[in-house]
């Protein structure tokens, strides 16, 4: 039996068991509409009955859309169904012939648009129909196929079969894919009209305001060109710019104005952020509660982000909006396309559509296949179908390998663009850095959260008195040092856990980088904690590593070096900053920073390693920040990485002393880091960040001791959770504070003062002259405002001792 059949017999074997409950929706006993419903579902759908042959007969289910049989599980309950009427066996044999005519959309691939005549049908109708469908006659009797290009004249025949007073039946399907032919057209028209020079065109660059390749450019064009089209570039070449300037196409000479972003929970605020830079346009987060969403998708947005786990429980809220676009980014992280979501996903009913995706399709044809049919149904035709042709297998039935994946190359070539490296190599600039937004948790907020309060009241005491003791200095680098490691992930400073999303988005990106088994990636990060976290996953997948820290023996550094260069099975190069200078790591053309230090030159520092004289590819720099934090803040402050804090920060002498403008200027750019969160406004945390992590319980937890430039996760010094009561009320303004805080400096100046020379006590106020040996307390002043609030408090406060005399 070959194959079609016996997919045939499967669904009238199936469809017979049915007890599907049946309603007539016409008048006819046999030849009518019916209504078939599955109470376990809760499905409806309706079935045309015209006859017995395959093709005959619609149906309004998925399956009989896309199995190219011309039969389902539902037209044959419908069937068996009627045969059990007296004579109805003959009557569907003999098929319906209706007076009027009929214009359907046949099953196939191609599918295509049929004309029935009519028992009635006059011979001027007749003779309009042989101008626009081919005539086909075989055993089988005669079929009006439409010509090619001739669409268009349909709206013809339509007023033909008026003029003569003939009635023209046109089914749903039908209709629809008129509908798509005709916007096809009208899309290729508006095109060229727009974009005479297409990638090229002047106009198609001021889009959006950042320059596009021309490989860019032409991959926009390709998607809106296509309606519903799949990007399929190698990672890093701006798959999300080409989907946000198609979106500016489809908006404003196509008149789209409700566009859908399906991307993972951990890319939802880069989405927000990238369309802002790159269109001026804002995008809202679909996030928090039922009800908050139910708000969000009520409000009239240009663009909504939501996330994939969402989708089931949001689909009504997303039918109910009924965006224009769909994009749905890192379509390969849905492991397996026949989960709830990507059933979700095909649901939603939209005109355009873009899918992204970097993973190479060869080779993984049933996630290809589930993946196309979002964007086109009927591309790939049926999957029973596909995989027959294409599979090979083995005497037990496994599939052993695929063949002809050249000629399901030339059937996606519509709709599916995909451009290498290799490809576009010209067109690469020589370095390209990424700043990748990703949520916290909430352990992380929480910790970020209490070292930010113990921050935020030292800087109000700073800026009441305009001084910063030496012991708050300490207190302050200890606090913003632990913000920066609770960014990573709570297990550098809490070995109890291990919370924080930027592990699995690395895992993630090197999932999709490692498609390719030539590609070798660089990893910093200060925290030797943070490649303890790094290393759980590499050894879970089986990617081979090395890492290179300070503790390494010199001898044996060069080891790490040549075996990452010469062992294929080591694709993973993790270094701390001591691995900064003097390494060649140029067979890597990616490197991926987990923490930026907060010195520019250290950071050049890193990329110089790939980034170098004889790299002979464009290199990529990843920089993962948590979103809402101290990280975001130091992304638009840059003077804070060249201030003298950086030498402390970045493990610099703990000698090192801020006082006067420096210090002024140091306190303004940890204000300004730390306020990334405006007031009252909380660190969201990834809403699907699992309480705990299935790594192994037994990992060893003792690191080897830091060095200058390295650190374990955990600095000595650490400061405590919260400052000192005795300050809790500071408030900026407050001339008590302000004296308060000249008063202890003072305390602390006399007291180094009083210490005998040699001790080695040091204060900013205390100079000692080298001659004589003699001390000298050096006052600075603070701020005007600042001196004003200290001489009237003071002024007060004599004023009130000499009344008590």
């Amino acid at each position: 039996m070959q194959a079609e059949e016996w997919q045939r017999q499967l669904r009238r074997q199936f469809g017979r068991e049915q007890d599907f409950a049946l309603e007539n929706l016409g008048d006819d006993p046999l030849f009518s509409e019916f209504r078939v419903a599955n109470a376990a579902s809760g499905r409806a759908y309706r079935v045309l009955i015209r006859g017995t042959a395959p093709g005959d007969n619609r149906c309004t289910c998925p399956d009989f859309a896309t199995n190219e049989l011309g039969t389902c599980k539902h037209i044959e309950f419908v069937l068996a169904r009627l045969e059990r009427k007296r004579g109805a066996k003959a009557a569907l044999r003999r098929g319906f012939q209706p007076a009027g005519s009929e214009l359907v959309l046949h099953p196939g691939n191609p599918r295509t648009l049929r004309f029935r005549p009519g028992s009635d049908a006059p011979e001027g109708v007749i003779d309009l129909a042989r101008g626009i469908f081919r005539v086909e006659t075989d055993k089988d009797g005669t079929r009006y196929v439409l010509k090619p290009h001739k669409f268009g004249r349909i709206e013809t025949l339509i007023k033909g079969c008026a003029h003569f007073d003939h009635p023209l039946h046109i089914d749903d399907a039908a209709r629809d894919h008129l509908a798509s032919l005709r916007d096809a057209e009208r899309r290729r028209e508006t095109l060229e009209k727009a974009f005479p020079d297409g990638a090229s065109s002047p106009t198609l660059a001021q889009l959006v305001k950042v320059p596009l390749y021309p490989y860019q450019a032409e991959g926009a064009l390709f998607a809106v060109h296509a309606g519903r089209a799949l990007i399929g570039d190698d990672m890093g070449l701006g798959k999300t710019i080409q989907a946000i300037t198609a979106a500016e196409i489809f908006a404003r000479y196509f008149g789209v104005r409700r566009v859908l972003v399906i991307c993972p929970t951990s890319l939802k605020y880069q989405w927000q952020r990238e369309i802002a830079r790159f269109a001026g346009r804002e995008a809202r987060v679909v996030e928090g509660g039922r009800p908050a969403r139910r708000d969000i998708f009520a409000a009239d947005d240009f663009c909504k982000i939501t996330n994939y786990e969402k989708l089931r429980s949001d689909l009504d809220l997303i039918q109910e909006w009924a965006p224009e676009l769909v994009i749905v980014d890192e379509a390969q992280r849905v492991k397996n396309w026949n989960t709830i979501a990507a059933r979700a996903i095909k649901r939603i009913d939209s005109p355009y559509a873009i899918v992204l995706t970097g993973t190479p399709l060869e080779n993984k044809l049933e996630e290809l296949i589930s993946i196309v049919q979002f964007v086109d149904q009927h591309r790939l035709g049926p999957t029973w179908k596909l995989l027959h042709e294409h599979s090979q297998r083995d005497d037990s039935g496994r599939v052993t390998g695929y063949v002809g994946l050249d000629r399901i190359g030339q059937t996606l070539a519509p709709i599916l663009i995909r451009r290498r490296k290799a490809q576009v190599l010209t067109q690469l600039p020589a370095r390209t850095d990424q700043q990748v937004l990703v949520p916290m948790t909430e352990l992380q907020a929480a910790l970020h959260e209490d070292n930010a309060q113990v921050a935020a009241r030292i800087v109000q005491r700073w800026r009441a008195s305009g001084f910063l003791s030496d012991t708050d200095q300490r207190r302050l680098t200890c606090a913003l040092q632990n913000m920066r490691m609770a960014c990573d992930s709570s297990y550098l400073l809490d070995q109890e856990s291990d919370h924080g999303v930027k592990a699995d988005e690395l895992a993630a990106l090197l999932d999709e980088l490692f498609a390719d088994p030539d590609e070798k990636v660089v990893i910093f990060s200060q925290w030797l904690r943070m490649h303890e976290v790094l290393i759980r996953r590499f050894e879970a997948r089986g990617w081979g590593y090395v890492l290179f820290h300070g503790s390494v023996p010199s001898n044996k550094r060069q080891a790490l070096v040549d075996r990452f260069r010469d062992d294929p099975a080591c694709r993973l190069f993790l270094a701390t900053d001591a691995g900064s200078t003097g390494l060649n790591l140029q067979h890597a053309a990616t490197l991926v920073n987990m923490d930026l230090p907060w010195n520019p030159a250290v950071l050049e520092q890193r990329v110089a390693r790939i980034h170098r004289l004889g790299q002979q590819r464009p290199i990529r720099v990843v920089n993962f920040v948590a979103r809402g934090t101290i990280e975001e803040g130091m992304l638009s402050v840059l003077a804070f990485k060249r201030s003298l804090a950086a030498g402390i920060l970045d493990g610099g002498g703990a000698d090192i002393s801020l006082e006067g403008t420096r210090l002024s200027r140091f306190m303004k750019e940890v204000e300004a880091v730390t306020g990334a969160v405006a007031p009252g406004e909380p660190i969201t945390p990834t809403e699907e960040a699992p309480a705990t992590q299935t790594d192994d319980p037994e990992r060893d937890t003792e690191s080897p001791p830091r060095e200058d430039g390295e650190a374990q996760g955990e600095p000595a010094g650490r400061a405590p959770a919260s400052s000192s009561p005795a300050h809790d009320g500071d408030r900026d303004g407050d001339p008590w504070a302000a004296l308060l805080g000249v008063g202890t400096q003072l305390v602390e100046a006399l007291a180094v003062a009083s210490q005998p020379q040699g001790t080695g006590a040091k204060h900013p106020w205390v100079v000692r002259d080298e001659t004589t040996g003699q001390s000298h307390l050096k006052l600075p002043l603070p701020e005007p405002e600042t001196v004003g609030r200290i001489a009237g408090v003071l002024a007060g406060l004599a004023s009130a001792l000499a009344k008590r005399r």
